[in-house]
Formats: C-alpha cells, structure tokens, sequence
C-alpha cells in the first residue's frame, strides 16, 4: 500500500511537468487556433540547452532557467515569423504542415549533430523520504517551478495590461484589432510564450530523465494528450490534467508493464473526446 501511494505521488510531481508542457500548446491554440507540431522539438530544445549549459559551460543546472526562458521565447517569436504568420487564418492543416517541416528540419540537424545517443543532466537535490521509498528531490524542484511559472503566467494574463491584449486576441481577433492592439505582435508573443513553456518543460525533464534528439514525440503527444484532457484554449486546465495523467500513471505503473501506459492514456484520450469534447474541465463547469 505504501508503494502504491509513492508511486502515486511520484506521479502527480511528473504530472505537473507534462501540464507545464501541454500549458504550451493549449495557450498557442487558444490564441491563434494553430496546432504547433514543432512543440516536440522545443521540448528537445530545453533539454540539449540545460545539457550544453551544464557540461559545457559549467553552469549549475537551475541556474540555466533564465537562459532558457529567454533562448525559448526568442526561438518561439522566430519560428512564428518564419512558419506560422502567414498561415494564421488559413485551413488549420496549413499550420500543420508547416510546423511539421519546420520539426522536421530541426529533429534532422539535431540528429545530423548529437546522433540517437542516450544523454543526461547531471542533477541532484535533497530527496524526502516516506517509509523505504525516497522522492528524489529533482522531481519536488521540478513540480515546485512548474507551480511558480504557472502561477506567473496566471498573473501576465489576468493582470497585466499585455496579458489582457493576449486574451482579448484569443477571444476575437477582429474585434481587438479594431480598438488598437497590434494583433501580429499579440500573436507572436502568444508563440513564443507556448515555445518557452515548453523548452522549461523539457528543461525539468532533463533533470529527471535520460534522453536523446528523439525524445520530443513521446512528450509531444502526452501534451496533446493533456490539452484535450485540459480542454483546448485552457492553460488552467492543461495544468490539472497534467496532474491527473501522472496520477493515472502512478497508479497503473505497479501493476501494468511500462509499455502499457500510453495505451492507457490514448484509451484515456478517446474516451473523454467522444464522452467530454470541452474536456476534464467540462465536468468542473456543470457544477
């Protein structure tokens, strides 16, 4: 039983990763109802720069937030002007086929570069013990962080003038544009704060777990997992399902093989599409 319970809030600190990564995506779709497939790749991207920053430079391995907050959102602001602006209105499969070439570029010369190889960030924080079972502090940080820059993009939405022109954007385009906001730079910092969520996502990742150019898609389809859980538009959302899909995971993970998991999730997936279009969240509205 004790096993049962570590596993289960493992999974809720792993959780709140996977629902800063899916927060990404869900706040550029809310935005600009573009389906951005370059999220995997920019997850990939927060790992190999903490990687770089720590075994290169030296730097300490949180010390590298603020590098990859800023190096994120200046790749997200260049990959909107580069593949997305133009196709902003067009037939959603536009956006994804561009941003799916553009994934493709990257994960290639990723791949040209760093090969398949296994890497690793060194990291190591005090863990806290529960029994014979021990939390390894990396995971608390991970969560810790995801609650801080969650909370600070609550805040820039909802209280601060530029935050309230995203979401006048997000919730009729035309109509902002008629008061004054200048709609194209509201979209392309609506892009480059999805990208910096989710190079810190892949940056905490790194942390944790081991990974190799290739490691974007497996996290790329639990966010997209997350967001329908979420509800699509709705980063508070991403956030709990987030939570709720480690929990699932922690749960399932003592009693299914690992390779189960992400069927259970895609069954999950399915379910709450043909059951919950508007999501977990939909239930929480009804009340």
């Amino acid at each position: 039983m004790l096993g049962l319970l570590a596993s289960i809030l493992d999974g809720v600190l792993i959780g709140a990763v996977y629902g800063l990564a899916a927060m990404g995506i869900t706040l550029i779709w809310g935005v600009m109802d573009v389906v951005n497939l370059t999220h995997g790749a920019m997850i990939v991207a927060g790992m190999f720069g903490t990687y770089l920053f720590v075994s290169a430079v030296g730097v300490p391995v949180y010390a590298t937030l603020p590098a990859v907050l800023v190096g994120g959102f200046l790749a997200g602001v260049a990959l909107y002007w580069i593949a997305v602006h133009r196709v902003i209105g067009q037939p959603p499969l536009m956006s994804l086929l561009s941003t799916f070439a553009v994934n493709l570029v990257l994960v290639g010369v990723g791949t040209a570069v760093w090969g398949t190889d296994l890497f690793n960030v060194p990291a190591s924080l005090p863990g806290f013990s529960l029994g014979r079972y021990t939390f390894p502090g990396t995971h608390i940080m991970a969560a810790v962080l995801t609650a801080a820059i969650a909370a600070a993009l609550y805040l820039f939405l909802y209280r601060t003038r530029t935050g309230k022109a995203v979401r006048a954007v997000s919730g009729n385009r035309e109509a902002a544009e008629l008061v004054g906001i200048p709609t194209a730079r509201v979209l392309a910092l609506s892009f480059g704060l999805g990208t910096t969520l989710a190079c810190v996502a892949g940056m905490l990742i790194a942390t944790m777990f081991p990974f190799t150019v290739l490691s974007g898609d497996a996290y790329q389809l639990k966010s997209f997992v997350v967001t329908v859980l979420g509800g699509l538009g709705n980063p508070t959302g991403a956030l709990v399902a987030g939570i709720a899909l480690g929990l699932l995971e922690g749960v399932t993970t003592p009693f299914v093989p690992v390779s189960w998991t992400l069927v259970i999730e895609f069954v999950l997936f399915v379910v709450v599409l043909i059951a919950l279009p508007g999501g977990l969240m939909q239930l929480w509205q009804r009340r």
